[in-house]
C-alpha cells in the first residue's frame, strides 16, 4: 500500500487542499524528503525537473514557520528566474492559505511599490530571484535577521547564471542556526561548495538516475538547413497541441514567433527582453491553448512549467548537456511521453555527436521524418533506439554517410581516427601531392596530433576544435584544386598518408622546390610533399618565390633542406610551433 502525504507528517490542513486539487500519493522525492525536513534536518536533494520538487520543500515548510513581522519575513526561497518564482508561489498559494500564511514573490522588471508594501505589511513566505532582493535589502526595505527556513531552488542553473556570489551574500544575513534545504539537478562545482558552507551534516536524496530530465522523452536528431528549418517547425507543431521551442537568443525567438504567424501557427514568444506583462500573457495563452507554440530562450526554460507539453524543438542547439537536458525536461514529465527533436545544420555536427556521446544517445543524426514522431522512433536517453529514423545514420565526420560510429582506437596499420583532423575524401582518391590514399590519419612518422605548424596553418573551428586550414566545400568535404582570384590553379597538396613523411627529402618535412635560378625559397609547409599553395614571383635576378604547402596531415615540421641546382639557394622552414621573425630582405629583391 502506498503512503499518503498524513502518513510522511504533513499537518491535516495542509493535506485537505492537496486532495481537493486531486494530489494524495507523494512522488518518490517527496517521500524521501519531507520526514527529514519536517524533522528539522537540512537537505541536499538532485531530482530531475517535474519530479514534484516544490512541493518536497514547500510542505514542510509551510507546516513549520512561523508568522512574519514587518520587514521581516520567516522563511526565504530563491529562485534563479521570474517564471520559476510566479511558479512556486502559484502551486503553493492555496495550501498556504489552510494556515492563513503570507506569500511574496519578488524579481525584477516589475515596480518596487507592491512588493515594499507587502513587506511593510509583513510575509511568512518570500519567494525572490537574487538581483532584486540585494537592492531591497540595500535600500532598507526588509532584513533577513529572522529567516529560519532557507530553499535554494534549481541550484544548478544559479551556478550556471552568475548568481553564486549574490545567493552567499544573502545566506550570511541568514541567522546560522537556520535549515537550509537545497536542491539541484547536479551536485558538484559550485553546488558542492555552497553545501559544504552552508549546510550542517545534510541528508542526500536522490531520485531521477544520473540527473537526466527528460528520462522517457524520445529525442530525435535531424539534419536540416536553412529555410527547411522553419517549414518543419510549422509541421512539427501542427502535429502537436503543445510544443516548446528553444532558440539562442531574444532577437532569434521574436523573429520565430513572427515566421510562425505567417505560417499559420498560432505561437508566443517568451524571454528576458519581454516585460514582466508580456511575458506572463505569453505563458497564460500557451497554457489556455490560445498559442500552440511558445518560442523561448535558456534564461526563461527553468521558469516553464507547463503539464501536457507533447514536444520540445531545439531550434538552435544548446550549449552544452546540461542545457539540453534542462529544456527537454519540459516535456515527459512525472513519467508521461513526450518528443525532443534538435535540429542541426552542417557546422554544427561535431558538437552534437559530442552532445550525444555524453548523454549515452548512440543513433546519430538523421534525415527528418514525421513518422518517427508517432511510431516511437527516436532513443531514449542512454539506452539505444530499437527503431532507427527514417535516413541513414549520420555518425561519420561529414554528417553523411554510412552510419558507423568513429572508431577512436588504433589498428593494426598504426592508422588511428581523430576527430580533430582534417576531413579526407570518402572515396579514398588520392590528393594532389600524393600520398597513401584513403590514409589520412596518424602514422609512425607523420602525427596527426597538431604538434607543430600552430603558428601558420592550424586554426579553431566554431566548436574550439583545432583543424588545419584548408579548402573545404560547404559540407565540409576537402575540395583538391581550385583557382585564386588570379586565375593561378592552386592545389591543396600535402602528403596524406603514412608514407608521406618518408617520401621527402627531408626526414619530417616536404622538400622544397627547386628554383629556376637564383634566389631564395621560404618553405611553410605542414605536408608530407610540396605540391601545395605556391605562389611564384619572378625577379630580375632569378626565381624567388614563397611556398605554403598545406598537406591534409598538417604536421610535420619542415626542416631546413638545400637545393642543388643554381648559386646560393636555401630553403628555410618556417613552420614551427613559435614561428621565427623574418629577417629584413637585403639585396636586390625586387620580386618580393
Amino acid at each position: 500500500m502506498s503512503k499518503t502525504f498524513a502518513d510522511l507528517g504533513v499537518p491535516h490542513e495542509l493535506v485537505s487542499p492537496l486532495r481537493k486539487a486531486g494530489i494524495t500519493e507523494p512522488f518518490d522525492i517527496q517521500a524521501a524528503t519531507i520526514p527529514d525536513a519536517l524533522d528539522g534536518r537540512d537537505i541536499l536533494g538532485r531530482a530531475p525537473t517535474g519530479s514534484g520538487k516544490t512541493l518536497a520543500f514547500g510542505l514542510p515548510l509551510l507546516a513549520t514557520i512561523k508568522k512574519g513581522k514587518p520587514h521581516r519575513p520567516r522563511s526565504l526561497i530563491l529562485s534563479p528566474t521570474r517564471e520559476l518564482a510566479e511558479q512556486i508561489r502559484v502551486e503553493l498559494a492555496p495550501i498556504a492559505a489552510g494556515r492563513g500564511l503570507r506569500l511574496l514573490t519578488v524579481y525584477g522588471g516589475v515596480s518596487y511599490h507592491p512588493q515594499r508594501s507587502k513587506l511593510k505589511r509583513g510575509v511568512d513566505v518570500l519567494i525572490a530571484c537574487p538581483g532584486r532582493l540585494i537592492d531591497l535589502l540595500e535600500q532598507g526595505d526588509l532584513t533577513l535577521e529572522d529567516v529560519d527556513y532557507v530553499v535554494i531552488d534549481e541550484a544548478d542553473r544559479m551556478a550556471d547564471m552568475g548568481f553564486m556570489p549574490q545567493v552567499r551574500e544573502l545566506l550570511d544575513m541568514t541567522p546560522d542556526d537556520r535549515q537550509t534545504l537545497l536542491f539541484s539537478a547536479t551536485l558538484d562545482g559550485d553546488v558542492a561548495r555552497l553545501t559544504q558552507r552552508y549546510q550542517t551534516s545534510p541528508v542526500r536524496h536522490e531520485v531521477g538516475g544520473d540527473a537526466h530530465d527528460a528520462g522517457t522523452a524520445r529525442h530525435h536528431f535531424w539534419r536540416l538547413e536553412g529555410n527547411a528549418r522553419l517549414d518543419m517547425v510549422a509541421d512539427v507543431v501542427g502535429a502537436h497541441e503543445s510544443t516548446l521551442v528553444f532558440t539562442r537568443t531574444r532577437r532569434g525567438a521574436d523573429r520565430l514567433a513572427r515566421q510562425l504567424e505567417k505560417h499559420g501557427v498560432k505561437a508566443e514568444a517568451i524571454h528576458g527582453g519581454r516585460s514582466q506583462r508580456q511575458r506572463d500573457r505569453a505563458l497564460r495563452n500557451f497554457k489556455n491553448g490560445n498559442a500552440e507554440a511558445l518560442i523561448a530562450t535558456d534564461v526563461a526554460a527553468r521558469g516553464i512549467h507547463v503539464d501536457g507539453v507533447e514536444c520540445v524543438i531545439h531550434f538552435d542547439p544548446p550549449e552544452d548537456h546540461k542545457a539540453y537536458l534542462h529544456r527537454s525536461g519540459r516535456t515527459a514529465r512525472a513519467g508521461a511521453e513526450g518528443h525532443v527533436v534538435s535540429f542541426i545544420q552542417h557546422d554544427q555536427v561535431r558538437s552534437t555527436h559530442r552532445l550525444q556521446d555524453h548523454l549515452g544517445l548512440r543513433d546519430g543524426i538523421n534525415s527528418p521524418s514525421m513518422e518517427a514522431l508517432f511510431e516511437n522512433g527516436g532513443e531514449l536517453l542512454g539506452k539505444r533506439s530499437d527503431k532507427p529514423e527514417g535516413g541513414a545514420s549520420s555518425r561519420s565526420r561529414n554528417g553523411g554517410g554510412n552510419g558507423q560510429r568513429r572508431n577512436n582506437s588504433s589498428n593494426g596499420s598504426g592508422q588511428q581516427n581523430n576527430r580533430n583532423r582534417s576531413r579526407r575524401p570518402q572515396d579514398g582518391r588520392r590528393r594532389n601531392g600524393g600520398g597513401n590514399p584513403g590514409r589520412g590519419n596518424s602514422s609512425r612518422g607523420n602525427s596527426s596530433r597538431g604538434n607543430s605548424n600552430r603558428g601558420n596553418t592550424v586554426a579553431a573551428d566554431r566548436d574550439g576544435n583545432r583543424r588545419d586550414v584548408e579548402p573545404t566545400d560547404r559540407e565540409g568535404n576537402r575540395i583538391d584544386s581550385y583557382s585564386d582570384r588570379d586565375g593561378n590553379r592552386r592545389g591543396s597538396g600535402g602528403s596524406n598518408g603514412r608514407n608521406g613523411s618518408r617520401n621527402s627529402s627531408s626526414r619530417r618535412g616536404g622538400q622544397a622546390r627547386r628554383g629556376s635560378g637564383g634566389g631564395t625559397q621560404r618553405s611553410n609547409g605542414s605536408g608530407g610533399s610540396s605540391s601545395g599553395n605556391r605562389r611564384r614571383k619572378p625577379n630580375s635576378s632569378g626565381s624567388s618565390y614563397r611556398s605554403n604547402s598545406s598537406g591534409s596531415g598538417g604536421n610535420s615540421r619542415s626542416n631546413s633542406s638545400r637545393s642543388s641546382s643554381g648559386g646560393g639557394n636555401s630553403s628555410r622552414g618556417n613552420s614551427n610551433g613559435n614561428q621565427q621573425r623574418r629577417r629584413k630582405p637585403s639585396g636586390n629583391r625586387t620580386g618580393r
